[in-house]
């Protein structure tokens, strides 16, 4: 699903990345941890084609990321990467069916279509009775369920997400992190997530550590049957 080798990236006089190396399978969660500067979020938005390396390779997908042109890098991001971010980043002049509908409409779909498709996520996220309410009107954790919803309505190869739980209390994170796992076991799909929150580190199925611009440990623990089926498994139609 994806495959980095050999990511550098420097700002300045300063080294951020030194050279990663990194597979990540279809249907896995990933957690990237480690300090506060060791460069995960660099490392994630280079995965995200929000921000260039300075050399290695990308491929996500089966797609080499670095050889598409400007239009061509925006589409495959729109179609084929979904963000979950801390702050859920939603429009608050929006309701929420409206913030989910955003990037198929950038997509092309028909608002048919994408009106089908959000309403079909928020029922799968419990939250089809909010649909016609903007951010505001929604608590912390629909917000982010949203956030995640408006993530997936283009069927994205994988999902990566930056503290995604981190501005939630206890009882969301909790219901957040089992939603990342609902989605996987349902859908197959691929999460890569960047977190301090050491209880969704330990349930991921693996547990990347990074200091210094480096990889330092991968810690591969997953449930391997349920790794198969979810490799295995079809994109699924909410």
């Amino acid at each position: 699903m994806i495959d980095v080798k050999n990511i550098t990236k420097s700002f300045g006089q300063l080294q951020v990345l030194k050279g990663i190396d990194l597979h990540i399978s279809k249907g896995e969660v990933v957690s990237i941890v480690g300090p506060s500067g060791a460069g995960k979020t660099t490392l994630l938005q280079i995965i995200g084609t929000l921000d260039k390396p300075d050399g290695g390779e990308i491929m996500i997908d089966g797609t080499d990321v670095r050889a598409l042109s400007s239009k061509k890098l925006s589409e495959f991001r729109n179609k084929r990467i979904g963000f979950v971010f801390q702050f859920h980043q939603l429009l608050p002049e929006f309701t929420a069916i409206e913030n989910i509908m955003i990037p198929a409409y950038i997509a092309g779909v028909s608002k048919g279509e994408a009106k089908k498709r959000a309403n079909e996520l928020l029922d799968f996220m419990g939250l089809a009775d909010r649909a016609g309410h903007k951010p505001n009107e929604l608590s912390g954790g629909e917000k982010q369920r949203v956030a995640v919803a408006r993530a997936l309505v283009n069927r994205p190869a994988v999902i990566l997400a930056d503290e995604p739980s981190g501005s939630l209390d206890s009882k969301n994170k909790a219901e957040l992190h089992q939603l990342f796992f609902d989605l996987r076991d349902k859908t197959g799909q691929t999460f890569v997530i960047v977190t301090h929150d050491e209880n969704l580190a330990k349930i991921t199925d693996r547990t990347i550590s990074m200091k210094d611009g480096l990889l330092t440990n991968d810690t591969f623990s997953p449930n391997l049957g349920q790794l198969e089926a979810a490799a295995n498994t079809p994109d699924t139609e909410y």
